[in-house]
């Protein structure tokens, strides 16, 4: 019982880690717009994403959380070497978002840990614990790995779309109004990023919710899949602190690497990712905050200027996109591998 003790709280401790990476690896894609548009000083942005991220896990329910803790089915498996999984998954995420933040590179979170755990449960279990979702659909139930691809596939899509309607839209409304225009465009980015803050709240501190509920359901710590009130609080601390350490390389990137944002651009770009990140948090669909900024941006900027949109900075984050599931499964799958032939040269298996 003490193994099983210490095990548990390692990967929960490594989830709350995970939260954190999370937070200051998506703060660059909250408050990249404010300050690029010149809206927010560092430290006031800082400040007003700090807050409402708080509030986000609070106020924003558990549904992501739901499908984060179910697409992996490993609880016919014995407690400890289910736990050993689920820790080799969630540090290959912790890895994957150090790498990325190092070197400024706009990766996704929530592929990050699909990846990890996917890698990590499918070596050492097998492909038959994953909940692929796949003959579920035909019976209309959209769950599992299937429902949790479909979110991250689908929103940058729609950000991408929703970015270039809007901005065509609210452009033409204000195709006659004066310079002094973008003074209260910059004034309106508060109430923005706060809404985009508490969206990105809403939604990814539950990922960390759902597994941390998946690692006390193991063993036995809670009788059901109910996360604990103390569960919420714990990852809505982490992500926000996270959030306040801020991740300025990739400000840099997403800020000013993209496309030239101003006051307008902004302020549209932030309506459009809050309202698909929290319509998605509502719904259970764990999305990525980092696909949607961009992909609004991508879409303010083809809808105004294509030829201005750094296509190829573009391509070299989408690129990113698509190799972080991959990448943060072969991690977790080495790493799971190397401490498994660890662990029996110590007990002289194997």
């Amino acid at each position: 019982m003490d193994g099983l003790i210490v095990i548990a709280t390692v990967t929960v401790v490594v989830l709350v880690l995970f939260d954190y990476t999370n937070g200051f690896h998506d703060a660059s894609n909250i408050i990249a717009t404010s300050i690029a548009s010149r809206a927010m000083t560092p430290l006031q942005a800082v400040l007003v994403v700090g807050f409402f991220e708080f509030l986000g896990p609070l106020l924003g329910g558990t549904a992501v959380a739901d499908t984060i803790g179910s697409f992996v089915d490993i609880s016919e498996l014995q407690t400890m070497p289910a736990m050993v999984i689920i820790l080799c998954g969630v540090s290959a995420a912790v890895i994957w978002n150090i790498i990325t933040w190092r070197f400024g590179i706009p990766s996704s979170s929530s592929h990050a840990l699909v990846g990890g755990l996917v890698g990590a449960v499918v070596v050492s279990a097998g492909s038959e614990h994953i909940v692929w979702g796949m003959k579920e659909l035909a019976d209309g139930h959209i769950i599992g790995v299937f429902k949790v691809l479909l979110a991250l596939l689908i929103s940058p899509i729609i950000g991408f779309w929703g970015g270039f309607l809007i901005h065509r839209w609210v452009g033409w409304l204000l195709r006659s109004a004066p310079l002094q225009v973008n003074h209260t465009l910059r004034r309106m980015q508060f109430l923005t990023t706060a809404a985009l803050a508490f969206a990105h709240g809403a939604n990814d501190a539950q990922k960390s919710m759902g597994v941390i509920t998946l690692i006390l359901l193991l063993g036995g710590f809670i009788p059901q899949f109910v996360v604990p009130f103390w569960v919420v609080l714990l990852c809505a601390v982490a992500i926000t602190l996270g959030i306040m350490s801020g991740g300025w390389r990739i400000v840099r990137t997403v800020g000013f690497g993209i496309y030239k944002i101003r006051p307008l651009h902004a302020v549209n770009a932030q309506v459009t990712a809050g309202v698909v990140i929290f319509s998605a948090a509502l719904l259970g669909g764990p999305v990525s905050t980092t696909h949607v900024v961009s992909s609004s941006i991508m879409g303010i900027g083809a809808s105004e200027r294509p030829r201005s949109v750094r296509w190829r900075k573009a391509g070299d984050i989408v690129s990113t996109w698509i190799i972080t599931i991959p990448g943060a499964a072969l991690i977790a799958a080495t790493g799971y591998l190397l401490l498994n032939y660890g662990l029996n040269m110590n007990t002289g298996g194997g």
